[in-house]
């Protein structure tokens, strides 16, 4: 039986990238991240708010009371990662911001979070502040 994130994906490739239902209106990416002991590739599927040419994605994990291991997994990556854009398989430069630790991580949660109105629901699941990436196609 196919995965939730399974599903998501076959969707997602099935229509060029664009997602109906509860997506509908906003970006998705799909992200490769390969696992930092395994080695073994994970795909992603993660909502996606442009800005200034790049992406920002949330390591929300739906409220969870952990990062999801993607974070992790991009943290460790040195070097581009493998993401999904609509039709295209590209390679793109990455950073993860952390609250504590990088000044922008307000301003980038903010314009997450407004983008993407699941996040209010996500916060009141945990006290977890969630780490930001910032996706920059090469």
């Amino acid at each position: 039986m196919a995965s939730f994130n399974d599903t998501i994906i076959e969707n997602f490739r099935a229509n060029d990238g664009v997602l109906g239902g509860h997506w509908e209106g906003k970006e998705t990416i799909l992200l490769h991240t390969p696992g930092r002991k395994s080695g073994k590739v994970t795909i992603n599927p993660l909502v996606a708010c442009p800005q200034d040419g790049s992406y920002l994605v949330c390591g929300s994990a739906g409220g969870a009371p952990d990062d999801p291991q993607w974070v992790a997994n991009l943290e460790a990556l040195d070097g581009p990662v493998t993401v999904e854009l609509g039709t295209e398989t590209v390679q793109a430069d990455h950073r993860v911001a952390r609250p504590g630790r990088d000044d922008d991580w307000e301003a980038l949660y903010a314009t997450w979070r407004a983008y993407w109105p699941d996040a209010a629901d996500y916060e009141t699941k945990t006290d977890r502040k969630f780490p930001m990436a910032v996706i920059t196609r090469r």
